[in-house]
């Protein structure tokens, strides 16, 4: 098997910020205000790693199209749209958590907190789920770089 360096990297950033996210709730838990404050922001920084990664494959090599069987390509692309909502609405509520989190706007911060992290948990799920189908499963299919369907190259 061979799988795509690029890909296989940022998803793995992507798991270690979802385990850290577990780390951060389970010490926040058990009242460890300081380590959890770390390793939030050794999440959040795994997460911005994963993003810069997935954005600047896109932009430059691109996005690979799904390569399984036609008849599941619907399922898979419901998946996906699913997936893609999931991590925007996890990075929105991450950055609002991790503000909160830094002015110390506590009652906010409790509230939203353990709702980010559920949903940043899903995200990396369904990430990973996302992944195995592209290039474990199935083999990927075509890759086209946003730059060159823009410029129409």
């Amino acid at each position: 098997m061979n799988l795509p360096i690029l890909p296989t990297i940022s998803t793995t950033f992507i798991v270690l910020s979802a385990l850290t996210v577990a780390v951060g709730w389970w010490q926040i838990k058990q009242r460890k205000i300081e380590a959890h404050k770390k390793t939030m922001n050794i999440a959040a920084i795994f997460a911005l790693i994963f993003f810069i990664i997935y954005a600047s494959r896109t932009i430059f090599i691109g996005n690979t199209s799904f390569g399984g069987p036609d008849n599941i390509k619907i399922y898979y692309t419901i998946f996906l749209i699913f997936h893609i909502t999931l991590a925007t609405i996890g990075a929105v509520f991450g950055i609002v958590s991790l503000v909160t989190g830094y002015k110390n706007n506590l009652p906010i911060h409790r509230r939203l907190g353990p709702i980010t992290s559920i949903i940043w948990f899903f995200t990396g799920i369904t990430g990973v789920a996302v992944y195995l189908l592209l290039y474990v499963f199935y083999e990927g299919g075509e890759t086209t770089s946003m730059i060159k369907a823009i410029l129409g190259l």
